[in-house]
This record gives C-alpha cells, sequence and structure tokens, in this order.
C-alpha cells in the first residue's frame, strides 16, 4: 500500500477502505507521508467528496489516534454539546452551568477561535487567571464535583484532528462537509459522553453559508455518533446576524455573566433554552431502547422552564463561579465585571438614515471584529482580549439617523476606521421591519 496511490483513488472517486484511511492517517502522524501528500488527499477529498461510510471510518480512525476519555465511573448521564461556530456565539458558557444545575453532567473539550468566529477558550481566557490547558484528571474532577469543565483539546485527544485542521485552513478545504463532519465528531467522541446535541449554524456567519449543506453536515454527524452508540441530535439553527448582542471575548463574558443572572438577550437566550432541553430530553432517554424521537411543543415547554428555573434560582451562576474558581481563575470577576479586561478606544457606528434595520450580516461584523483584535487570522496569531462590538441595535430595530448602532472597542486604534466601513457594510435600513428571524431552522435526529 502506497500513499500515492490512495490519493489516485480519491481523486478519481473512488471509495476508500478503513484499512486505507488508517494507513494513511497513521503514516501522517508517524512523519511517514509529507505534508505535500496530506495536502494532496484533503484536496482530492474536497473535490470528489467521501460517502457516509468513509466519513464514518475516517471517523474512526482519527478517534483511535488518541485517548478516549472513560468516564463510566461517573454514574451520572453525560450529554455533551458542540456548535459549529458563528459570530456572537457564546452559548457553551450559559448552557453548561445551566445543564449541571439540573444534575446531567457537561464535558466540553473546546477550541480556539480562528477567523470571523470566536472559539469558547478565548472567551474563557478573558477571566483573569482562568486556565482550560488543564490535565485530564483536574478535568475529571471538576466534571464530577462541579457538573462540568471546559478545557481545550490536549495532544493526546484526537492528535489526527489537530494535525489535519491547521493543514486544511492552509489548503482551503475548511468547507468539506466529510472533513468537517470527522473533525467535529472525532473530538466530540473522544469526551466519552452517553449522548451529544449539536448546534450546526446556518448563514452568512457560519461555516455552512446555505440551509442544504447544513442539513447535510447535521445529518452526517448524527448518523456518526449514533452508529457509535451516542445518541445524537442536531439542531440546524440561524447564523445570519450575531447571537445577543456582545462580540468579542471579554465583551462575550459579560454577556453570559449577566445571562446567567437573569437578564440575557432574547435571540441568545432562545437558542440557549431549546438546546439545554434537548440535552435535558436526552439525559431522561438515554436508559430507554428506544429512538430518539421529535420534542413535543408541550414537553419542550416543560423542560425550557425547567431551565430558566436553574437561572431564576442562581443554581446555574453558583455552577459558573465554582468552575471559574475551580479552574485557577478569579471568582470576583463575575461580581465585578470590571475586573475583566477593558479596551483604551471606543467608537460608536452611527445610523446612516432613518428606518428599521433589515440586515445586521453576522460576517461582516465578525470581520470587522477580528480588524478590532478579537479575532485571528492563523492560529498563531495572538488577540486583544478586550477587543469587540457592543451592538446596540438589531434587525427590526427603529433607528434615526445619527443613532448609534454599535459600538466598537479596542486596544489598538489604527484599523478603527477599516472595522467601521466593513461593519457598515453589512448594515441595511428600510422602511418596512422585516418578518422576525426562525432561530431554530430544523431539528435532525
Amino acid at each position: 500500500m502506497r500513499a500515492v496511490d490512495i490519493i489516485r483513488k480519491k481523486r478519481d472517486g473512488g471509495k476508500l477502505t478503513k484499512n486505507e484511511l488508517s494507513f494513511f492517517i497513521d503514516g501522517y502522524l508517524r512523519n511517514e507521508v509529507p505534508d505535500y501528500q496530506m495536502s494532496s488527499f484533503l484536496m482530492a477529498v474536497y473535490f470528489s467528496g467521501m460517502n457516509d461510510e468513509e466519513t464514518v471510518a475516517l471517523t474512526e480512525v482519527m478517534l483511535s489516534s488518541g485517548v478516549v476519555l472513560d468516564l463510566k465511573d461517573i454514574k451520572s448521564i453525560k450529554i455533551g454539546k458542540h456548535s459549529t461556530g458563528g459570530v456572537g456565539d457564546k452559548v457553551s458558557i450559559i448552557l453548561a452551568p445551566v445543564v449541571a444545575a439540573a444534575g446531567i453532567k457537561v464535558p466540553k473539550i473546546s477550541g480556539r477561535g480562528l477567523g470571523h468566529t470566536g472559539g469558547t477558550i478565548d472567551k474563557l481566557a478573558s477571566i483573569p487567571g482562568l486556565r482550560t490547558n488543564i490535565p485530564l484528571s483536574k478535568f475529571r474532577e471538576n466534571l464530577e464535583t462541579i457538573g462540568f469543565s471546559i478545557m481545550e483539546q490536549t495532544e493526546e485527544m484526537a492528535p489526527a484532528d489537530k494535525e489535519l485542521y491547521a493543514l486544511r485552513d492552509a489548503t482551503a478545504t475548511i468547507e468539506s462537509i466529510s472533513l468537517v463532519a470527522s473533525s467535529i465528531m472525532s473530538k466530540k467522541l473522544s469526551e466519552g459522553t452517553d449522548g451529544l446535541v449539536l448546534d450546526v449554524k446556518t448563514g452568512s456567519g457560519a461555516f455552512m453559508k446555505n440551509l442544504e449543506d447544513a442539513r447535510k453536515l447535521a445529518q452526517l454527524m448524527v448518523k456518526i455518533g449514533n452508529s457509535e452508540g451516542v445518541r445524537t441530535v442536531a439542531l440546524i439553527t440561524d447564523m445570519n446576524e450575531p447571537l445577543g448582542k456582545a462580540v468579542g471575548n471579554s465583551l462575550e463574558i459579560k454577556e453570559c455573566i449577566l445571562g446567567l443572572r437573569g437578564r440575557c438577550e432574547p435571540d441568545l437566550m432562545e437558542i440557549v433554552l431549546t438546546l439545554s432541553a434537548w440535552m435535558l430530553y436526552l439525559a431522561d432517554r438515554i436508559s430507554e431502547d428506544m429512538e430518539t424521537q421529535m420534542l413535543n411543543g408541550h414537553l419542550l415547554k416543560r423542560y425550557k422552564d425547567e431551565v430558566v428555573g436553574y437561572i431564576n434560582n442562581g443554581n446555574a451562576l453558583k455552577k459558573f463561579i465554582e468552575f471559574v474558581d475551580a479552574q485557577h481563575g478569579n471568582p470576583e470577576a463575575v461580581f465585578n465585571l470590571s475586573l475583566l479586561p477593558s479596551a483604551k478606544h471606543i467608537k460608536p457606528v452611527k445610523a446612516p438614515r432613518d428606518g428599521f434595520i433589515t440586515r445586521l450580516d453576522a460576517w461582516a461584523v465578525g470581520q470587522a471584529s477580528v480588524l478590532l483584535g478579537a479575532g485571528r487570522e492563523t492560529m498563531v496569531d495572538d488577540i486583544d482580549h478586550a477587543a469587540g462590538i457592543i451592538l446596540n441595535r438589531k434587525s427590526g430595530d427603529h433607528v434615526t439617523e445619527g443613532d448609534a448602532i454599535a459600538v466598537l472597542h479596542t486596544n489598538d486604534d489604527s484599523r478603527i476606521k477599516e472595522a467601521e466601513e466593513i461593519f457598515l457594510s453589512g448594515v441595511e435600513i428600510g422602511d418596512r421591519a422585516p418578518a422576525p428571524r426562525k432561530l431554530i431552522r430544523e431539528i435532525v435526529f
């Protein structure tokens, strides 16, 4: 078996076996397959695609390249959650303590942001002292005692994915549905959960720009999860506009803390409640020998009401404070938001005319936040935890010419004018209010 023959086979549209995929991936990790051959392989997959069987096999190979957490001695039900990424997507930081307050364990291995999409690890890093590069033993301890823990991917967990992700970014093959699915699911399956709820974003600020591609990705990941014995459901959610009103690491942490205090923006709360409800639903049915069924409206409301209860009684906020303290962060920052990083330069973005905001493009907002320093263009770039954007108005809101639609935050004002121009390129103002956004587009199970 030779690497070049595998590349040729996939280039010509052939179906690869698990043995061939294992030979190629394992060889790459041992430095026997060079970067240029792996790059050719990724491009062949990008153009020729993979069928479901190949993608499941690739996921299994990537999963077996590292450690799979054995959490069987933690008797409580363990439900994972993953988002494909978007702008202002801080859902996990609110959701994890909420679901933990319900008695469900939530192990979360998260990543850093790249490009216009933010990363949970970067957001948490804006809390003074908080560490996400913790040993697996500490991760397990926090999971058992607090109910959730969030850490960054280690060298031991799905190392094949970590190596391939950087190369996919450099070779413009990020958007391949098979490669996205195997990348996400190899990481999520390594968490050792009983069930998994996926948030597959679609729209201008998502990797999957259209609903059809988002549906294909959701269906594929659900199939992979279920085939590996992890009951999986996916929600396809809108990402044409940022979630909440904060975009940027420290700004989003402040919004999360306010959300856990019961002051959550309506769109953000709707996503948190719906995903949390599905996690509670899966947890109740893990032991049942039955297919996952669609949550009916009455049952969905019951679970949502339960989640709201954990926020209103302060139990979710208490879990978050325990998490911050256990992972070496300063819990005082939860009570005193001025302890979080703040920017030296603040500039309002003014409405160019009277009317209703009909479009607030997530991609443009995300790109503007990167220019301000909130994101990175390559994985080695530094980020400014204080940088970002606060959205004073969103689609459907009425504005008068000169009103501050948003406020830009940065410590480096050299690109603030360019960031403002990009932001405004994504804003449209009309004479009539647009139809309300449909946040939950579809559910795949």
